[in-house]
């Protein structure tokens, strides 16, 4: 897959590059904004450090039903605040790797893959660009993180 094909989000908040780091870095701050739009995050294991795990659960709640999606991953890169990667797949709820097909994912779709985050500052905004490697830039994900773009903007340009 080549880069144009990726996910790649560019966003200017206006807010302090700190705190927009916190905002991916400590487990109750990304709780508030992760997911798209209807999705609460109620786990969120952020062990951030390079070699750290990762876990997440997303969960959207009808009255039929629950449905959850789980994800775990490594840290591949931290440089507090300037950027972050980490890999992503999709597992069960004891962080056990499920294959792309088994939910419903395209075939092909791959079973790893990677979040990019680079931040930088200028003036007390920070500018965000995200790359999430593997996932199609038409895809399903790629919404999804323009929700939660959303979500992050308006949790980081309150207060």
């Amino acid at each position: 897959m080549t880069e144009m094909e990726w996910v790649r989000i560019e966003r200017t908040f206006d807010a302090p590059i700190e705190k927009v780091w916190d905002m991916w870095t400590k487990a109750s701050l990304f709780q508030q904004w992760y997911g798209p739009q209807g999705m609460a995050v109620p786990v969120a294991e952020l062990n951030v450090q390079v070699g750290g795990r990762r876990k997440v659960c997303m969960e959207m709640r009808s009255p039929e039903r629950t449905m959850t999606m789980w994800f775990t991953g490594e840290y591949t890169e931290v440089s507090r605040p300037n950027r972050l990667a980490y890999t992503e797949s999709m597992c069960d709820e004891k962080g056990n790797m499920l294959s792309p097909e088994s939910m419903g994912m395209p075939p092909g779709h791959p079973e790893t893959t990677e979040v990019i985050v680079e931040l930088s500052e200028s003036d007390g905004k920070t500018r965000l660009k995200l790359t999430h490697v593997g996932v199609p830039k038409d895809s399903g994900g790629a919404g999804g993180w323009d929700q939660a773009m959303d979500k992050l903007a308006a949790l980081a340009d309150s207060a």
